[in-house]
């Protein structure tokens, strides 16, 4: 049984060699809220999974995945992504007296912990340049050989030691 958000299981109707379930939730499963950071879902939760019941388990296992708007935290453009759980497992206590499971919550567990904390568009971009912005996956920049002093990015930190007192 499906209703508007979750993926619910009838246990009581449930095939005792088990089932397979195949679909999408709408989209508010996620429960994503006002402070997503780079990544917006978009659609709902897809999944395939076979739930099976065993003793005082039901065990889920499958696949889940989601589609999400990120912007890329090197350069800052927009791409999309999709984040899949290609061995989603999960299982749950019943009881003779458990009629319904709802898998959305783990569903979502799952979804979130794939989910990368720095999205990026591409493995090998190139981000932006640090002096005067400029996306380098588009354009080459001719202020980095200007602005960086000769001997490499820590000549700044290597000079603090040598201008302080002289303690020989």
């Amino acid at each position: 049984m499906e209703t508007p958000g979750h993926l619910i299981v009838d246990v009581s109707r449930l095939d005792p060699e088990g089932e397979t379930f195949e679909g999408e939730t709408d989209g508010g499963a996620l429960e994503w809220g006002a402070t997503a950071g780079l990544c917006t879902p978009r659609g709902g939760i897809r999944y395939v999974v076979e739930v099976e019941q065993v003793d005082q388990e039901l065990l889920v296992r499958g696949q889940v995945s989601h589609r999400f708007q990120c912007v890329c935290s090197r350069c800052g453009e927009d791409f999309e992504v999709e984040v899949s759980d290609p061995q989603y497992f999960a299982d749950y206590p019943v009881t003779d007296a458990t009629d319904f499971v709802d898998l959305t919550p783990e569903m979502r567990e799952a979804i979130i912990l794939v989910l990368p904390g720095y999205p990026v568009c591409r493995e090998d971009c190139k981000g932006l340049c640090a002096h005067c912005g400029a996306n380098l996956n588009r354009e080459p920049c001719t202020c980095a050989s200007a602005t960086t002093p000769t001997g490499g990015p820590w000549t700044g930190l290597d000079l603090l030691g040598k201008t302080g007192p002289d303690t020989e």
